[in-house]
């Protein structure tokens, strides 16, 4: 199957017309298959694992905790306190890395994409956002469906999902996401939509007047896939308060990902670290998830991302230093022994720190984005303009084999990485005279 794609450009240039054509690759998901629940994964990884741990020297320090890997043991809070301090970040990473390696092998993962904010209207006002704005900001936007679907055109012959947050507007509500939903599935019927993080779900219930279940069932009707699970930030109410008061209860988050998954969506999940928190609190955090992904199997994915401090109200924030970006990342991988994948958000931590991270337990970066306003708002520096070649890159680079995803982690194929032809010149008109 040609999975090719010819497009050409016209353009003139000191009266003479050029034609140019160029290839661009289609996605494709073909070589193999995985349920939602394994989501690529190996389910015989656990004994895998014990096999590589036993073939390698571990420090006195961390004996303890490899032991538990061994035996297939869940890791305590106590345990990742003793990761947290242990002083060689290159053991821990490679403790991680073989975590990854018996789910995965030498595969990292990713799909192409596109973020599309829908508004920047929110009646709310966290400390640590950028990106919200009030109705009569001078900046402020909300895109009508017909807006939305124009910029999604821009992309949509090179994607294979959209994934859309947005701010909590006074004046939406499930009316303007079902035509939304269904109008992006009648025009680009391909494209899968990860939308609406909890927050945005507890607000649409409100504003609704709707029971969560019936929401998700209109929702997953008009085309709704799966949930990106952001708004996380630290399961901790007293810190919430502090840093994103008026957002979900760290209980509601759970719960609404508990319905979501009861519906049948699956969800990725986050963590925002780097506020005010303690390392006590990232443990708990993790447990908390790990505890509802004992219920449901329907966390695919975790996404553990540091503060960005730029144009935000946190002044107390910690900050992450790059070694505790890797450190964090890598306990994650331990701790969460029923979430499958560990992404390292390249939007949020740059590319550097993502090729670092691909050798610290993480095996996935997401996507292509192509544009993207909440991180950068907040001071994320990350190319938006990466295709496939360029992300196949970066990943082999690591060290790593790249796999192209879709959305739900059911379909993979092994992206060959060939270097972008260059254009070639077909002909000149002459158009003088």
């Amino acid at each position: 199957m040609n999975n090719l794609d010819e497009i050409y450009y016209v353009f003139s240039l000191k009266n003479h017309t050029y034609i140019i054509e160029v290839s661009v690759q289609r996605a494709i998901m073909t070589d193999w298959t995985s349920s939602m629940e394994l989501a690529g994964s190996d389910p015989e990884w656990k004994s895998t694992l014990c096999e590589i741990l036993s073939q390698a020297d571990w420090s006195v320090e961390i004996t303890p905790v490899v032991d538990k890997l061994k035996n297939g043991e869940r890791l305590t809070l106590q345990d990742g306190m003793i990761l947290f301090n242990h002083k060689d970040l290159f053991e821990l990473g490679r403790l991680a890395t073989s975590s990854k390696k018996s789910r995965f092998g030498d595969n990292v993962f990713f799909n192409s994409n596109v973020h599309i904010n829908q508004t920047n209207v929110c009646v709310l006002s966290c400390k640590f956002c950028a990106f919200s704005r009030t109705k009569r900001s001078k900046d402020a936007y909300s895109l009508s469906v017909e807006q939305y679907l124009s910029e999604l055109e821009k992309y949509a012959s090179r994607i294979d999902e959209v994934h859309s947050v947005g701010g909590l507007h006074p004046d939406w509500d499930v009316e303007y996401y079902c035509e939304l939903f269904s109008s992006i599935k009648e025009r680009f019927p391909s494209i899968s939509i990860k939308a609406l993080t909890a927050v945005e779900i507890k607000h649409l219930c409100k504003i609704s007047n709707l029971p969560i279940e019936e929401l998700y069932s209109r929702l997953i009707d008009a085309g709704l896939g799966s949930l990106p699970g952001g708004g996380a930030e630290i399961l901790n109410d007293d810190i919430r308060d502090k840093i994103c008061y008026g957002k979900e209860t760290s209980q509601e988050y759970i719960d609404i990902h508990r319905e979501a998954h009861k519906a049948g969506i699956p969800s990725n999940c986050t963590m925002l670290f780097g506020t005010i928190e303690s390392l006590e609190d990232r443990l708990n955090h993790m447990i908390q998830l790990r505890n509802l992904a004992d219920e449901t199997s329907m966390f695919q994915c975790f996404v553990p991302y540091p503060f960005l401090p730029d144009s935000t109200r946190l002044p107390e924030a910690q900050l992450s230093t790059a070694n505790e970006t890797l450190r964090t990342i890598a306990i994650s991988r331990l701790m969460l022994d029923n979430i499958p994948h560990i992404k390292a958000y390249r939007m949020n931590i740059g590319d550097y720190l993502t090729e670092l991270a691909l050798n610290f337990g993480a095996d996935d970066v997401d996507g292509t984005v192509g544009r993207e306003s909440i991180m950068h708002l907040a001071g994320a520096t990350s190319s938006l303009d990466y295709d496939k070649y360029q992300l196949g890159k970066l990943i082999s680079d690591a060290g790593c084999i790249p796999v192209i995803r879709d959305t739900k982690y059911e379909n993979f194929s092994p992206y060959i990485i060939k270097s972008p032809q260059r254009p070639r010149r077909l002909k000149v008109i002459n158009t003088e005279g």
